[in-house]
């Protein structure tokens, strides 16, 4: 039998890499951790990668295995979820993986400027009713300025056309650089290890027909942002096991 959810919190408690800051803990405050990942958690200056919206952490995990040399965390408010990638990666002994549990957007509470490389945004919640909770909309790449490096670079895996063209159009608007760009990832003959990883989900969006989108883009700090005034077509289907109740809201 698995474990449940309160035994999963209670694993989560006593694991060291595991950082749990909930809105009701850092609402007024800012994380200990700020500036000091790299000297205080992974005593080392290597690159610093986020996945935001991590899930199970299939993602996180899955490139600390191919990237000994850069240093990654996965970050999720569903610590239940979470315990998966943080118990594969602590039994595999894996010494440059973290996890964060936070509300996203207070994300720029956890990192000092310029202490990360690169996001992932892998599967997130579209959020088609407000653009504001979108993790590609204006409103966090303003937040994702404060910590990362300028010119980092900004990674989009997703299921949706909804999220994938809407932020197309913001890329666009914004003049950011695009780095790799695809609407059907498994049949656009890149064959790059990274892109080959597939979370559980994913997996069954596949199995499903459905084509996986694929965006790459930098993010320079300088000039000011502005939302698409763009109509897009809402997606005609719901996502597996994807709530009606945004994970970036600030209660339980």
């Amino acid at each position: 039998m698995g474990k449940g959810k309160l035994e999963k919190f209670a694993d989560m408690q006593a694991y060291p890499h595991v950082f749990e800051y909930p809105y009701a803990m850092i609402a007024d405050a800012v994380c200990p951790m700020q500036g000091k990942w790299q000297s205080d958690f992974f005593k080392n200056n290597r690159p610093l990668v986020l996945e935001l919206g991590c899930g199970r952490g299939e993602y996180t995990v899955g490139l600390a295995r191919l990237f000994p040399e850069k240093n990654f965390i996965g970050v999720d408010i569903k610590g239940a979820r979470m315990w998966t990638g943080a118990t594969e990666s602590l039994r595999e002994g894996l010494q440059n993986v973290a996890f964060l549990r936070t509300n996203i957007e207070l994300i720029d509470r956890f990192f000092a400027p310029s202490e990360v490389d690169e996001i992932w945004l892998t599967f997130s919640d579209p959020q088609m009713k407000k653009a504001t909770k979108r993790l590609t909309s204006t409103y966090f790449m303003e937040r994702y300025r404060r910590f990362l490096k300028p010119g980092g670079i900004i990674h989009l895996k997703t299921d949706s056309p909804f999220l994938y063209t809407y932020t197309k159009y913001m890329v666009e608007k914004n003049h950011f650089p695009v780095l790799f760009d695809t609407d059907d990832l498994y049949h656009s003959g890149c064959t790059d290890n990274i892109l080959g990883i597939r979370t559980y989900y994913e997996q069954q969006w596949l199995e499903r027909g459905l084509t996986i989108k694929y965006l790459k883009f930098a993010l320079p700090h300088e000039g000011e942002l502005a939302e698409p005034e763009v109509e897009i077509e809402l997606d005609s289907y719901r996502s597996y096991n994807r709530s009606k109740r945004s994970t970036l809201q600030t209660g339980r």
